[in-house]
C-alpha cells in the first residue's frame, strides 16, 4: 500500500472510531477473572484489516487500543496492559489473509497457537494435555480454516456468498485475538503476578473457557461480517481503498 495522505488520514479516522466503540460498546467479564474484561469494540479490528490491509489496520487498532486504555473510562487500568496487541495482531492477521498474504498469517497463527503448549499451564504436557485442548481446539479450527477460505475465496466473492467470506475471515482474526490473550494470560508475571491466580486456578480456568470464548469469537464475527460487507463494497473501486489485490479479485 502506498502511504498516501489518504490512507494517514484514514488510519487516525480509523483509530478515532476505536476510542469512541470503546466509550458506546458494553464490556463482558471473563469468567472467574473478575478484573478482565472482553471489549467488544475489539471486533471492529478485522473491519480495519479489510479496509486498510494488514500494517495500516494494525497500526489504526494499535492507536485505537491504546487511546482507549489510557483515556477513560479505562484509565490506565493495569490489567489491560497484556493485551493491548489483541486487536492489532486481528487486524494484521485478516489483513494478511484478505490481501493475498495468507501463508504469513498462517505461520503467525500457527506460531501463536504452538506456543501456548509450551507454557506453565499446558506443562508437562503429558500431565496437563487436557489443558491446551480445551484452549486451543477452536484456534486450530480457524487456522486450518485460513485454507479453505483463500481457496474458494473466488467462488465466495459473488453477492450471494460475500458475507459467509467475510465471516470466515473475521472469525479467524477474532480467534487470533482471543490466542494471543490465552497466552499472555498463561505467563506467570500476568496470571499470578497481576491478577494473584495460582497454576492450578489459571488451569481451571483454560478448562471452563470452551463453554464460554467460541460463542463471544462467532459472535463477534457475525457482528464484524455485518459492518464489513456493506463497507467494503461501497469502497470498492474508490480512492479509498487499498490498492492492493484482494483474494476475491482476478
Amino acid at each position: 500500500m502506498k502511504l498516501a495522505t489518504r490512507n494517514i488520514a484514514l488510519t487516525a479516522i480509523f483509530a478515532a472510531l476505536y476510542y469512541v466503540l470503546s466509550l458506546v460498546l458494553p464490556s463482558l467479564y471473563a469468567i472467574g477473572v473478575p478484573n478482565l474484561q472482553i471489549k467488544l469494540e475489539a471486533l471492529i479490528a478485522s473491519v480495519f484489516g479489510l479496509v486498510l490491509g494488514p500494517y495500516l489496520g494494525a497500526l489504526a487498532a494499535l492507536l485505537g487500543v491504546c487511546v482507549a486504555w489510557v483515556l477513560p473510562p479505562s484509565g490506565l487500568n493495569p490489567y489491560g496492559v497484556p493485551f493491548l496487541l489483541s486487536p492489532p495482531l486481528n487486524a494484521l492477521v485478516v489483513g494478511l489473509v484478505y490481501y493475498r498474504k495468507w501463508k504469513w498469517a498462517f505461520a503467525l497463527f500457527a506460531l501463536l497457537i504452538g506456543t501456548f503448549m509450551f507454557l506453565p499451564p499446558s506443562q508437562p504436557i503429558a500431565e496437563n494435555y487436557i489443558v491446551p485442548i480445551a484452549a486451543i481446539w477452536d484456534k486450530i479450527i480457524a487456522l486450518l480454516l485460513i485454507i479453505p477460505t483463500v481457496a474458494f475465496s473466488q467462488r465466495l466473492s459473488d453477492t450471494k456468498h460475500l458475507p459467509i467470506l467475510f465471516f470466515f475471515i473475521c472469525f479467524v482474526g477474532n480467534q487470533v485475538d482471543n490466542m494471543w490473550g490465552n497466552n499472555v494470560f498463561a505467563l506467570p508475571s500476568v496470571y499470578h503476578t497481576l491478577f494473584g491466580y495460582s497454576l492450578a486456578d489459571t488451569r481451571l480456568l483454560f478448562l471452563v473457557s470452551p463453554f464460554f470464548y467460541p460463542a463471544v469469537t462467532f459472535a463477534q464475527a457475525i457482528v464484524g461480517t455485518i459492518i464489513a460487507v456493506p463497507l467494503m463494497k461501497a469502497l470498492k473501486n474508490t480512492k479509498w481503498a487499498t490498492g492492493e489485490k484482494s483474494i476475491i479479485e482476478m
